[in-house]
């Protein structure tokens, strides 16, 4: 259910956005989600059909890029990806000092727009639905 708030306010920073450079319409929207979020790709997309409704994001597409998530030890160095569940030492020596770095961001990376110009607009939309510049 959290999706709902985090879409909220990735619609409104992309409409902000697009009403800022003077388009007409959105047609996509890329997005950035870290594979340590817990947002789910079908809900965010069920719920932005609902929210943009009426908007000049009506009908537009949603682009979804996986973020990962870095481990490194501090005890050898060992450098990896990671996915949920993590786990508490190092794969490679053991070690509990570890570091995971990513993996945590949910953003508007870009938009596809008719009648205006926000190529490369990157902006920050926080799952709790708070937008923050990068």
């Amino acid at each position: 259910m959290h999706e709902l708030p985090a879409t909220q306010g990735m619609l409104d920073v992309a409409l902000e956005a697009a009403r800022e450079a003077g388009a007409s319409r959105v047609r996509e929207i890329h997005l950035v989600v870290g594979e340590l979020t817990s947002i789910v790709d079908d809900s965010v997309q069920f719920y932005f059909d609902i929210l943009a409704r009426g908007t000049i994001a009506d009908g537009a597409r949603l682009v979804f890029d996986r973020e990962p998530a870095l481990l490194r030890c501090h005890g050898c160095g060992h450098r990896d990806t990671v996915v949920p569940p993590l786990r508490p030492t190092c794969p490679a020596c053991g070690a509990l000092e570890l570091e995971v770095t990513g993996g945590q961001a949910f953003r508007v990376d870009s938009l596809d727009v008719d009648g205006g110009d926000v190529e490369g607009y990157s902006e920050q939309a926080e799952p709790s639905a708070k937008a923050s510049t990068e």
